[in-house]
């Protein structure tokens, strides 16, 4: 687990969960783009941070917008795809 500071995308949506009472499991996974294959069969795209619900949905946009949604308490309406491949 790496040392996160405010500015980190995941830490704005981590923040943001915390805030808001939400329990998440942090799953760590590659750092380098290029070995994040698994992440890319889940969301679609090798960039973090995603939230993958209990249900399999997969969310996945800018962190900002991300810890918006979560903020204002709308996360169970935000867009989602189902995921394709294995957990990460």
């Amino acid at each position: 687990m790496w040392v996160k500071f405010g500015g980190h995308p995941c830490w704005k949506v981590q923040k943001a969960l915390d805030e808001q009472g939400i329990p998440y499991e942090v799953v760590p996974g590659p750092i380098r783009r290029g070995q994040r294959d698994d992440l890319e069969r889940l969301s679609g795209q090798r960039m973090y941070p995603v939230i993958e619900f209990d249900d399999g949905r997969v969310y996945r946009e800018q962190a900002k917008d991300m810890a918006a949604r979560i903020e204002a308490g709308t996360l169970d309406a935000a867009p989602v795809a189902q995921a394709q491949g294995a957990n990460i």
